[in-house]
């Protein structure tokens, strides 16, 4: 499967969190082999915790039985480009590359300047580029389904 089929895969898991009354993002970790290994979805609003993004949810599945050095062989694909909290869990889990569908900076266009959903102005490059170790990051890549997933759900 190529990066396009992977982040569908991220995405339906956006749709699935948004039917469950949470934000709409999602993500999976693939391995070397080309095989998910993970995935995790928004729960921010189910389980009262904002903390809990899709990144940090699949951090906190994998991150105590996939060693260290195995994820640094690993991608992980989400619906939306990482928060800052999101890109410094990634960072911290020593995940190798990343690959996002919708930018930050059009998710903020989508969600408006309503302060109860706010967006950090902080792309995960910028995040990445601080630390010691490169991560791999490609995208945005252009899948309207990735807008889709958001559209009608932020009050702008």
């Amino acid at each position: 499967m190529d990066d396009a089929g992977f982040l569908l895969q991220a995405i339906d898991l956006a749709e699935q969190a948004r039917a469950s009354g949470d934000h709409p993002f999602g993500a999976v970790l693939v391995g070397r082999s080309g095989t998910v290994v993970g995935s995790g979805l928004n729960t921010v609003v189910t389980d009262r915790d904002p903390t809990g993004h899709a990144e940090t949810n699949l951090v906190r599945t994998v991150g105590g039985r996939i060693s260290r050095a195995d994820l640094s062989t690993m991608t992980m694909y989400a619906s939306t480009e990482p928060c800052a909290m999101c890109a410094g869990a990634i960072y911290w889990a020593g995940i190798g590359a990343v690959v996002y569908a919708l930018a930050e900076s059009e998710l903020r266009e989508l969600a408006g300047a309503d302060p109860a959903n706010p967006v950090l102005d902080l792309p995960c490059r910028e995040v990445f580029a601080r630390g010691v170790r490169e991560i791999e990051v490609r995208g945005p890549v252009d899948l309207p389904k990735a807008r889709e997933v958001h559209a009608g759900f932020w009050s702008p």
